[in-house]
């Protein structure tokens, strides 16, 4: 007998097992996520077959169906078939320009472990993993040759620059997710180009890699400002004088919208200074404040108060809520998920965050997704009266909005919707929503130890 599965949230049954129907996208636009549950690929980590969009193959695809130009800004680059792929390209006689975050501009297999902070060993560890072709636990001249994606580019002559081109020590984070093939197609999203980010740990076979998605627009208006963009960060490239501009040295502007097809499309990119009314909280904030019919949220880090209480007053007007944030984010001292399941954690300094603001009655539809072990939820990314998606590199903080190099899209189409709509079906089935058995316990772990807390002043009280 075949089981019928009831997602919840007033979505129609579905037979398990068969494949939801294909669902039509907007003329220009491309969506992949890399745990779709329709589809399916190979893992070029483990082998196996896994279900998902390859997001890594778009990426390829992209790479390698250029003719003259590619712009890449991304925060990591450690997959070497993309390296390869640039190099190719580079040799081919294309223009090939990549910018990365100052964390991870350098080749870890000339790297010291003794000499790196926790998470870069375990990343190091990671990549020696991938690098490691015949998973024999010894790492061979060539596989570290053929395994270190930035010495890839490096040897293969491909002009890198970091956040450090400035003359600083580097900006807050080089944050944006981005390629410009040709001045004409943008491919940006959440995702990293990292296995961690796109397949999973290449030493833990439990992970499917953190749950993101990446966008691929055919748009010359788009692809052009993404190469504005480009070019403010790039300035006139390494070896040069000190012209790049990062974080607010930048002096992003205001958004800009273009019509790809006939899809409005809503481009801005951060940082911007506190009072700037161009910033990327207040974009998110206007957009949410219009939702009347239901809003979806998956998001990997949210700790901004003012969009807390723009999701308060859609509570009190009775708009529909769901809303899923990682697990390892959502418990932290900064979260507002906390604001709205109405609790507040002291930090490890028994602290509260400055300006904090519980809400005095939980708000409903919040809670964590069930991931596969070791995985991330890394979306960023809302849905607005199934027509209105927010996405890109930019998470739901102050750090984003007022320091990071980031990119953040509003995008008006129900068919793109759709799409990420569905997404969040999959994520909310199984989810845990309100204070779970975990949360309870931080919590009153929490009390024991500082009691009610102590507020942290704001600046200037």
């Amino acid at each position: 007998m075949t089981a019928v599965v009831v997602p919840g949230c007033s979505q129609p049954g579905s037979l398990q097992g068969a494949a939801p129907s294909p669902l039509p996208l907007p003329a220009g636009i491309t969506v992949a996520f890399n745990h779709r549950a329709e589809a399916h690929y190979r893992s070029p980590i483990s082998g196996a077959q896994r279900s998902g969009d390859d997001l890594e193959a778009l990426l390829l695809e992209t790479i390698r169906g250029a003719q003259r130009e590619l712009l890449v800004a991304v925060q990591e680059l450690s997959l070497p078939q993309v390296a390869r792929a640039l190099v190719e390209q580079h040799r081919r006689g294309l223009r090939v320009q990549v910018v990365l975050e100052n964390t991870y501009s350098q080749p870890w297999s000339s790297q010291h472990e003794a000499e790196l902070s926790p998470h870069l060993r375990q990343r190091r560890r990671q990549l020696m993993a991938l690098a490691d072709r015949n998973r024999d636990g010894q790492l061979t001249a060539k596989e570290r040759e053929q395994g270190d994606a930035v010495a890839l580019l490096q040897r293969g002559g491909v002009p890198l620059l970091d956040d450090t081109a400035d003359g600083s020590r580097g900006s807050a984070l080089m944050h944006s997710k981005f390629v410009v093939a040709d001045r004409r197609v943008v491919v940006t999203g959440s995702a990293n180009f990292t296995p961690s980010c796109i397949h999973g740990d290449p030493d833990d076979r439990r992970t499917r890699g953190n749950v993101n998605h990446l966008l691929r627009f055919d748009s010359s208006p788009l692809a052009e400002l993404f190469a504005a963009e480009f070019q403010r960060m790039w300035g006139d490239g390494p070896g040069g004088a000190s012209d790049s501009r990062f974080g607010l040295a930048k002096g992003s502007g205001a958004a800009t919208t273009v019509l790809v097809g006939a899809t409005p499309v809503t481009v801005l990119f951060a940082p911007h200074r506190r009072q700037d009314p161009n910033g990327g909280l207040r974009l998110i904030g206007n957009a949410l404040a219009s939702a009347e019919r239901r809003v979806d949220l998956a998001l990997f880090v949210f700790s901004a108060q003012t969009l807390t209480q723009v999701i308060a007053e859609l509570q009190r007007r009775g708009v529909p809520l769901r809303l899923l944030a990682d697990p390892g984010f959502a418990s932290r001292s900064f979260s507002e998920v906390l604001d709205l399941l109405g609790v507040a954690l002291a930090d490890r300094h028994c602290k509260l965050e400055a300006g904090n603001q519980p809400l005095t009655h939980a708000g409903e539809g919040v809670g964590i997704p069930r991931l596969p072990g070791g995985d991330k939820l890394h979306h960023k990314f809302a849905v607005i009266d199934n027509r209105t998606v927010i996405t890109g590199s930019f998470n739901w903080s102050p750090s984003a909005a007022h320091q990071n190099d980031e990119v953040l899209l509003v995008i008006e189409s129900p068919l793109l919707a759709a799409h990420f709509t569905r997404e969040m079906d999959r994520l909310w089935r199984g989810a845990e929503l309100g204070i779970n058995g975990r949360l309870a316990r931080k919590l009153a772990a929490n009390r024991r130890r500082c009691g009610s807390g102590v507020r942290r002043e704001i600046a200037g009280d």
